[in-house]
């Protein structure tokens, strides 16, 4: 039996790079990519894609969307890195650990949309909690993230570590309009009646996220407090191998969060840190948004589906 062709549209940009990069010493899988001058070529580019087994893209919403437009063929599968298409209904959401059963329906779909760094973060601590009834789905989420400057794509690690890097700023927050195109797939997949405020920054650091989400125990049940909220993630992510959760001992006597600390790998570590005498819990997660942020998650999701 041949060894499936897996062909990455896109392959040259920041998640393209990494995901070619985990790919390229695999015997299990045939990788094709297409030379320069063929890249912008829509006529190669379709011939490339209706030839694979499965198309990972790793393109601007736009040309994801006319990259799918341009299959004909039935047998291919798609994994989308972009954000085309990650609220859309016939789309299976490509976050294994998000249900118990998620890991099972990505590996059977024919079309897998990759999560967003930061909705995986906040759906990561969000979606048990809502499931589980300790968060209503009306409660007034807020989200505060920090993500290093390669969640620009090539303009931040341009900026960074281009020529005129001496320039370039330590911290910027962003998305002052409050409406970031995340928020709709957060607020959809972590179960959410409104849409969250979500405030993103970026940092002067490569790579990396801390993602954190504060919570009144007064706007929740009168049983709920942090031990009930650790337990309940602890338990959803028992089994899982990407996703772990601190134990309460510990991040009751952590300090700091340091968002590069899980950098090089495709895990993302959640904290529950508690004060319930004042009444407020903090979530966090932290991951590297070049790993279980983009293309660790692809590479999870493409292993899946190549072992149906």
């Amino acid at each position: 039996m041949s060894s499936p062709l897996v062909f990455i549209d896109g392959d040259q940009g920041t998640t393209g790079l990494q995901i070619h990069e985990r790919l390229r010493g695999r015997t299990d899988l045939k990788l094709v990519t297409l030379p320069a001058a063929e890249r912008k070529d829509s006529r190669r580019r379709a011939e490339a894609i209706n030839a694979c087994d499965i198309a990972i893209l790793c393109l601007p919403d736009s040309a994801a969307r006319e990259a799918v437009d341009a299959i004909v063929n039935p047998a291919v599968r798609v994994i989308d890195a972009s954000s085309a298409h990650r609220i859309q209904p016939d789309w299976t959401y490509g976050f294994p650990e998000m249900t118990s059963r998620q890991a099972e329906r990505i590996a059977i779909a024919r079309r897998v949309t990759n999560p967003g760094c930061y909705p995986t973060g906040a759906i990561g601590l969000l979606r048990p909690l809502l499931h589980a009834g300790l968060i209503p789905e009306n409660y007034p989420v807020s989200i505060y993230a920090v993500s290093g400057y390669s969640g620009r794509g090539r303009a931040g690690v341009e900026q960074h570590e281009g020529p005129w890097a001496v320039n370039a700023p330590s911290y910027q927050v962003y998305g002052l309009e409050l409406a970031h195109k995340h928020t709709p797939e957060i607020q959809q997949h972590a179960g959410l009646a409104q849409r969250p405020l979500f405030v993103p920054a970026y940092g002067a650091f490569r790579q990396g996220i801390v993602l954190t989400v504060p919570l009144d125990v007064r706007l929740l049940a009168p049983y709920v407090d942090g031990a009930t909220l650790h337990a309940c993630l602890a338990r959803h992510y028992a089994e899982a191998a990407h996703v772990h959760v601190l134990p309460l001992h510990e991040s009751c006597v952590l300090k700091e969060l340091d968002p590069q600390v899980l950098n090089g790998t495709d895990d993302m570590r959640l904290s529950v840190f508690p004060n319930m005498e004042q009444g407020h819990v903090l979530l966090s997660a932290v991951f590297d948004n070049l790993g279980k942020g983009a293309a660790g998650a692809a590479v999870q999701n493409l292993n899946l589906m190549l072992a149906q």
